[in-house]
């Protein structure tokens, strides 16, 4: 297949080096940045630079860009993507991409997905293949045909995924708030103490693992926070409820109700991993 990547950040280059690692597929590209495309093309992740020409005879689109941006790329330049082209996403909220697709005319087939993979890095020059081996893949149901949906899975596999998850745009979105954008919002508040600055020589494991994800590329979580911001406020309502039991009981000495709470946490902790 002719498939063109857009965006060559750290998800885009890293999923162009892998379908040039692991397929046999002619892989192009399209950034905003030259020096991102000239380094895609000289390390070997792309075939090329991709045109409006190129466009019109791709067989698979990513959009590894921005929510706001892959609508407007796909408004832009959807009109030009052949019958039977599959166009797909990464994004990391699916509801208002979803939502803003439908609405938007071509004749390719849309397929919202996912991959659970990532650093704290962000850019070509952070891109790597192995983050994607024995991650999920997530598609969001937008009633795309078999034949798309099968195409995205089996270059899923591809590139090393360990298994696909079907879902819809609103459970995606639920699910998302709790296990990547909550703890982005509890490594930022709680780096944000004024203990953070003397950590060094009193931090172990605790600390690293906590605060990893605090190194945070502000433009693209405000945006994805704000895209779930439903979902996300609900989920840091919970958070906030159970920190402040926790905190209440710490309080008033209450040492019966605090280690009820810790066993409650460690118990689902040991059962769900």
């Amino acid at each position: 297949m002719k498939i063109i990547v857009v965006g060559l950040g750290l998800i885009g280059g890293s999923i162009a080096k892998a379908l040039k690692q692991n397929t046999a597929h002619v892989v192009l590209g399209i950034d905003v940045d030259e020096d991102s495309l000239l380094d895609a093309c000289s390390c070997g992740a792309l075939d090329g630079k991709a045109d409006t020409e190129d466009l019109k005879t791709a067989d698979l689109v990513y959009l590894c860009v921005y929510p706001q941006a892959a609508l407007a790329f796909a408004g832009k330049f959807g009109p030009l993507l052949k019958e039977g082209c599959v166009l797909t996403d990464t994004c990391g909220v699916k509801g208002v991409v979803c939502q803003g697709m439908e609405a938007l005319p071509g004749r390719y087939s849309f397929v919202a997905g996912h991959p659970m993979a990532g650093k704290e890095r962000s850019g070509f020059s952070a891109s790597d293949p192995s983050i994607f081996v024995g991650a999920s893949y997530i598609i969001a149901d937008t009633g795309a045909p078999d034949r798309a949906v099968r195409t995205v899975e089996d270059l899923a596999r591809s590139m090393g995924f360990g298994r696909v998850v079907h879902t819809t745009p609103r459970r995606h979105d639920q699910m998302i708030a709790f296990t990547s954008q909550a703890p982005h919002v509890l490594a930022c508040g709680y780096v944000m103490s004024p203990r953070c600055p003397e950590h060094q020589g009193f931090s172990a494991g605790s600390y690293r693992d906590v605060s990893r994800v605090a190194n945070i590329n502000d433009a693209l979580w405000s945006r994805l926070f704000l895209d779930n911001r439903e979902a996300l406020v609900e989920e840091l309502d919970e958070l906030q409820r159970n920190i402040g039991a926790i905190r209440d009981a710490v309080a008033s000495g209450q040492e019966e109700q605090l280690r009820r709470l810790l066993q409650k946490a460690a118990g689902i902790k040991r059962r769900f991993g």
